[in-house]
């Protein structure tokens, strides 16, 4: 995860260069993005692959191609080549959180599993954290396509050593009797995998499905706005340089880290409390959602420093009620499912990024960022009320 979200947000943050450099506009800028989201949103498809051939090699083929295509980002030239590549790269990428789940929903327990989730889901804050300070260096050392080079060749590193080490818990040397009982007895009998592929229609008419996926395309937004226009608002709308930006563009994403172990945390004190994991799940999404509303005050105060408070909060409210809706998919769906319907409700979060993202470049330099970091403030509110609504609890 700390891999793609790496290579994900290097063009976010060097697009202040780029865009110079490539003479590309706002809105141009806006069908960049939103290629990328197109591209992310076939995540029930790279969920599907996972179900069907497994982790080891499907997830191993899938990071080797997104390392490749990042390399070839330092190539690219004119919005429509990073636009070309950013719908490729989504492709590949959207792979990573359906296999996520489907790796906590196979290697732990049902009590360990929102603790996983939200170790793996900081992977996505430390990528962005990463990404400022290796722009920066690269810039300095030769140029912002050395950035994606070095971003693509960690990745094709990594694929190789997770193909040689990954194995399911039934199939792992390393693990003892012992441990592998350990896993396998503290799963829920009902969510056990069966033998049939999952059926994507069978999926849609659930309503626990929609219960995660419209919170999702309410919350994702958020994610989208700090990856890729947070570097440009704070250069173009608050005056930071190359130097600024590695200095305090991370910080929203180091502030996301302690919200993924928030949010499970939260959970668990609930859980002690003789809390349903369900319920507790959606009182630690409402919590979030509540203190996401600071992010609407982001455009309007005067200090960037203020501001870039704001936008830490906002970091850490989104992954404390993220983490905890897309563990829902692996206390929901059956193992042979987790994977389908995690990247199906993924489409979802990539959809609103997509229309979020399209209308921002769009609308941007004539109406400014203020309207927008309002409707982000707001917008999860709303998520909260269909997760409370939609999502049964299991007999």
């Amino acid at each position: 995860m700390i891999i793609n979200y790496l290579s994900r947000a290097v063009l976010g943050v060097a697009a202040p260069v780029i865009l110079d450099e490539q003479s590309i506009t706002s809105e141009q800028y806006g069908w960049i993005t939103g290629a990328f989201q197109i591209g992310v949103m076939f995540q029930p498809l790279a969920g599907y692959i996972l179900d069907g051939v497994g982790l080891r090699i499907g997830f191993g083929v899938f990071v080797a191609t997104w390392s490749l295509i990042t390399m070839a980002h330092a190539f690219a030239s004119g919005w429509m080549g990073f636009a070309a590549l950013r719908g490729i790269l989504g492709l590949a990428e959207g792979s990573a959180q359906p296999a996520g789940q489907k790796l906590v929903a196979e290697w732990f327990p049902a009590r360990e599993r929102g603790v996983a989730g939200g170790i793996y889901n900081i992977g996505a804050s430390f990528g962005a954290v990463f990404a400022p300070p290796l722009v920066a260096w690269a810039v300095m050392t030769q140029s912002w396509r050395l950035a994606f080079i070095v971003a693509g060749g960690i990745g094709v590193v990594w694929a190789l050593i997770w193909y040689i080490w990954y194995r399911a818990p039934q199939q792992h040397p390393a693990l003892s009797d012992v441990e592998r009982d350990y896993i396998l007895t503290g799963q829920e009998a009902r969510l056990a995998a069966l033998d049939a592929k999952p059926s994507i229609l069978a999926l849609i008419r659930r309503r626990d499905l929609w219960g995660i996926a419209l919170p999702r395309m309410l919350a994702d937004p958020v994610w989208g706005m700090l990856s890729f226009w947070m570097p440009l608002y704070l250069a173009r709308e608050r005056g930071f340089d190359l130097t600024q930006l590695a200095l305090f563009a991370w910080l929203p994403f180091l502030a996301a880290d302690l919200g993924c172990l928030f949010g499970p945390a939260v959970v668990a004190f609930l859980q002690r409390r003789n809390i349903d994991l369900i319920d507790a799940r959606r009182w630690a999404f409402t919590l979030g959602a509540v203190m996401m509303t600071g992010m609407a005050f982001v455009g309007v105060v005067t200090n960037p420093y203020v501001a870039i408070g704001l936008l830490c909060l906002g970091g850490f409210a989104h992954q404390t009620l993220s983490v905890t809706v897309i563990t829902m998919a692996s206390d929901l769906f059956r193992r042979n499912e987790v994977a389908t319907a995690a990247g199906m409700a993924g489409l979802a979060g990539n959809l609103g990024v997509l229309v979020f993202s399209l209308v921002l470049g769009q609308m941007v330099d004539d109406v400014g960022y203020e309207p927008f970091f309002i409707l982000l403030g707001v917008l999860n509110l709303i998520g909260a009320t269909i997760l409370w609504t939609l999502v049964r609890k299991p007999a």
